[in-house]
């Protein structure tokens, strides 16, 4: 019987919808929910700890990166060191409590903390070793940082996302989008391998030849959905010598800059990629960022070509750097960081440039960031893995600073976007920006892999054990 489903509450991140999981939470349920767990013998069974409120370190292993989730307190976080931690884990929680797996914890709504349930951290399982024959392996709870350390020294690479505090887990079961896409690929067109405990416990090893439905699953159809990931093994690339930039243009200039930078990055060699954040005020700014695979020689006459088409003179950085340091250019500071986000995607460069800059007029604290897909990302097929957006233009992030005081009217301010984005004609969304309130999220999400996708997620957990309000065994 498929009773996991019960124990879930959707979250739209709105006051509203915090009251309704609040109400279905009741504390008695919940208490009920928790002592049909052996919490003393799942304790005794796990190398590595498990945390339940009040002890030592809990809060500090339940928080998530977006401190708007702190109201999402799970029953326990079993910080596993081994397979056998997870597997151990899975079986105790299995068909009583919310389960779900956590790396770095961006989840943008907190989907990773189940309210009530048990946290599976894997931020313990992080080793990376990068073999002679130019595979790695990687640990689920390995963070882009380790990640990259680990490959930079290595002298190798793969592409992956650009916050160094995201885990390669969500990252790479969501597709991978980032900043060397265009010229190596997703983070999940270098997958070969990985390690998976199912719901009934089993370990499994998948790839292109053992278990191929559930590889191809994983490369694209996201995270939470199948099982819980314990190592992955990717296909590097030599690290490359790049360049990295950022042009800054004033305010009153984004409509000019976002027409030119349309063509200009559709046309542009696939070693060079280059995304459009438009911030919003009274009069909107913007900057061009990005990173080209070669020296600055061979980047700067790229660069003046978009300033000549825009007409607009922005201030300039631009930089060689290696592989490492280069990353750790997009990488971002924050430890943790309140926010509400979404997304869109465009199949084709946007119609109306002024209008999607319109959108963000009198918005501030809002971003709307483009970033641009094409070159390696296109030479696999649409359906050849789980990620659908294959000859997709670009992917449109919607992101707003927040409070707790002003998370309501930041989210309906959010969802407005999101809306008038959808009447320019921008549908779809990337599943690693995930959103409760996106209408008809599964196939915004997953296009034409959605009824596979499905049948891969039933076949794999019958029983919604890792049921989640947009998992896959939902849609």
């Amino acid at each position: 019987m498929a009773r996991n489903h019960l124990f879930h509450a959707p979250r739209a991140g709105t006051k509203a919808r915090k009251a309704e999981e609040t109400t279905t939470w009741t504390a008695a349920r919940t208490a009920a929910l928790q002592a049909n767990v052996d919490w003393a013998g799942l304790r005794q069974r796990m190398r590595g700890a498990l945390l339940r409120p009040g002890d030592p370190g809990f809060e500090d292993a339940r928080k998530l990166f977006n401190p708007l989730n702190d109201d999402h307190v799970p029953a326990a976080v079993a910080q596993c060191e081994s397979v056998s931690d997870v597997r151990e884990a899975v079986l105790a929680a299995a068909h009583r409590v919310p389960l779900a797996a956590r790396s770095g914890g961006h989840s943008y709504v907190g989907y990773s903390a189940p309210h009530g349930g048990l946290t599976l951290d894997l931020r313990r399982m992080s080793a990376v070793n990068v073999r002679e024959d130019g595979t790695a392996t990687v640990g689920a709870g390995a963070t882009l940082r380790e990640v990259y350390t680990a490959l930079g020294q290595a002298g190798r690479c793969v592409p992956a996302g650009s916050c160094f505090t995201v885990g390669i887990a969500g990252v790479a079961l969501g597709g991978g989008i980032g900043v060397l896409q265009r010229k190596f690929g997703l983070t999940c067109d270098h997958l070969v391998g990985a390690e998976i405990v199912t719901a009934d416990g089993r370990p499994l090893t998948v790839s292109a030849s053992r278990a191929p439905d559930l590889f191809w699953a994983l490369r694209g159809g996201g995270g939470g959905n199948f099982g819980v990931v314990t190592q992955f093994t990717f296909q590097t690339d030599p690290a490359p010598a790049l360049t990295i930039f950022r042009l800054a243009f004033r305010e009153g200039t984004v409509p000019a800059v976002l027409t030119a930078w349309q063509p200009w990055i559709k046309e542009a060699p696939r070693e060079l990629w280059a995304n459009c954040n438009i911030s919003g005020g009274t009069k909107p700014s913007c900057s061009v960022a990005g990173c080209f695979v070669g020296p600055s020689t061979a980047c700067h006459p790229l660069l003046d070509d978009l300033i000549a088409r825009c007409g607009v003179v922005p201030t300039k950085r631009i930089e060689d750097r290696d592989y490492f340091k280069a990353m750790r250019f997009f990488s971002g500071k924050p430890d943790r960081e309140s926010f509400v986000a979404s997304s869109r995607v465009l199949s084709s460069p946007a119609d109306d440039p002024g209008a999607v800059v319109g959108l963000l007029t009198g918005r501030a604290g809002m971003s709307l960031i483009l970033d641009p897909l094409g070159g390696a990302v296109a030479d696999v097929g649409v359906q050849q893995t789980a990620f659908p957006h294959r000859n997709a233009f670009a992917t449109a992030q919607i992101y707003a600073a927040a409070t707790a005081a002003s998370e309501a009217a930041v989210t309906r301010n959010v969802g407005e976007v999101v809306a008038k984005l959808a009447s320019l004609g921008m549908g779809g969304g990337y599943v690693n920006y995930i959103d409760p309130a996106l209408p008809d999220w599964p196939t915004a999400y997953y296009g034409p892999n959605l009824g596979r996708l499905r049948s891969v997620a039933r076949d794999y957990d019958p029983d919604e054990v890792f049921g989640f309000p947009q998992g896959l065994t939902r849609a």
